[in-house]
């Protein structure tokens, strides 16, 4: 709040005939006026008759004994200066979203946390707990579809109690809970191919660890799509495998692309089985190179697709 002492009148009289009093008789009494009760103009200059009505008002408070000064915080802002600071930032390249960046807090990233939620289902070690992330953004395969796939598989392969021998490889492996299961139920190896680094440290790892099969096991931190990519740029560098599992996040893939990608790839053995998991209402090929299809089931929302030679096809029919 300023004080300041305000004469009597605190209009002048300007009708004709009339004076204005003698400031010598006039009373004087004390009043207290809010610092922000009358707005003045903007600091930056303005012209014509804006600049006229800034200059009187500024007179009629300096005749009261105010400071004008006091009262500029209450004034509007200048366009033209506010379009200049617009057109300072956009040139900058800090625009309005940018600003607001530098204002809110970033937004700190919950610690992931893991689960024993899933389990191997045959083999070796059989009902052996496995690590799981409790948020979505790995979705391991159910364990109902894991199991109908390995009794497919033993199916085709002619060995209903176990696998045929050979080596695994599990894209998009996430927990590796695939991998795992078929190397418990008799492959001798199997090849991860996971991106996330915070899987594979928490999760994989030790999933491969405490199950028994870290040393013969080999992780790849990389795209799915990459990995396929560096294999037929090899020239033979990379093994064939006798089974790959395909179980991809359903919204982040073009399956035709990929199975595409599948078909000409050297890491696709003669003899090789593919699973693949694939949501509803998705075509899929007949055939996959030389292999054809031995089963499509559905389960809920998920569907599974397994290719294989022809001569399992005909096999599993008898």
């Amino acid at each position: 709040m300023a004080s300041s002492t305000l004469p009597a009148y605190p209009f002048r009289m300007s009708l004709p005939g009339l004076r204005a009093p003698d400031p010598a008789k006039v009373k004087h009494v004390s009043v207290r006026a809010p610092a922000r009760r009358l707005p003045v103009a903007a600091s930056a200059a303005p012209s014509g008759a804006a600049a006229a009505a800034a200059r009187e008002r500024r007179r009629f408070l300096e005749s009261y004994g105010l400071n004008p000064n006091d009262f500029e915080e209450d004034a509007e802002e200048n366009p033209r200066e506010e379009r200049k600071d617009r057109r300072r930032r956009r040139q900058s390249g800090r625009g309005e979203q940018t600003a607001e960046a530098a204002v809110t807090p970033a937004k700190v990233e919950e610690p992931r946390e893991t689960h024993k939620m899933l389990q191997v289902l045959g083999g070796k070690v059989r009902r052996r707990k496995l690590l799981s992330p409790k948020d979505r953004n790995v979705r391991p395969m159910m364990e109902v579809v894991r199991g109908a796939a390995f009794d497919i598989l033993q199916s085709a392969g002619g060995s209903p109690a176990s696998l045929r021998p050979g080596r695994w490889l599990d894209l998009y492996s996430g927990t590796g809970s695939v991998g795992i299961e078929a190397m418990s139920r008799g492959c001798s190896e199997a090849h991860f191919v996971e991106m996330d680094p915070w899987v594979i440290s928490e999760v994989l790892k030790p999933n491969l660890e405490c199950t028994g099969f870290i040393d013969v096991s080999q992780i790849h931190m990389l795209r799915v799509e990459k990995f396929l990519a560096n294999a037929e740029k090899s020239h033979g560098k990379y093994p064939s495998f006798d089974y790959i599992s395909v179980t991809p996040p359903y919204l982040e893939v073009n399956y035709s692309t990929l199975l595409a990608q599948l078909a000409r790839s050297p890491l696709v053995g003669k003899d090789c089985f593919i699973l693949v998991e694939y949501p509803l209402k998705t075509d899929m090929a007949e055939s996959c190179g030389n292999l054809v299809q031995i089963a499509d089931r559905r389960f809920g929302r998920t569907n599974l697709l397994i290719y294989g030679p022809t001569w399992s096809e005909k096999k599993k029919k008898r």
